[in-house]
């Protein structure tokens, strides 16, 4: 199994299944499945409060790129299950000071892949990442 992270809009942040249309993937994103783990950071562009969810995709479906566009970043369609809701705390403002990028933190390796870069979007995330986001949740 392969996790994942996702920095998106979540409307209900209680919900049970969130439904996450036509995201961006960078960093191995793309290749999302069903069965994956997923974590779910609720954009705190949106006003979220960054991670809400430790979930499994239960669907994941690419997205056609346009015709006649010739650069485009990859999208695809997934929805996920949540299994656990966050105990602690995880968001932009925590891991903000975790910008020496070569360091090998989980901490620097989510700044740099949802932050760095602000936009929304699906990413894929080192064991070491998906292990310390798991201490985010009772088990």
């Amino acid at each position: 199994m392969t996790a994942y992270a996702i920095k998106a809009e979540v409307d209900d942040l209680d919900g049970v299944e969130f439904d996450f249309p036509r995201q961006k993937t960078m960093y191995g994103g793309r290749a999302i499945a069903a069965g994956d783990e997923i974590f779910v950071f609720a954009s705190e562009i949106g006003g979220g409060p960054g991670l809400i969810a430790r979930g499994i995709v239960t669907a994941a479906q690419s997205i056609a790129g346009r015709p006649g566009v010739a650069r485009q970043t990859p999208r695809v369609s997934i929805r996920v299950r949540r299994v656990a809701r966050a105990t602690r705390r995880l968001d932009r403002a925590a891991l903000k000071n975790h910008c020496t990028w070569d360091d090998g933190r989980p901490e620097t390796e989510l700044n740099f892949k949802f932050y760095r870069q602000a936009t929304n979007k699906i990413a894929g995330i080192s064991e070491a990442t998906a292990k310390f986001l798991r201490g985010h949740f009772e088990m």
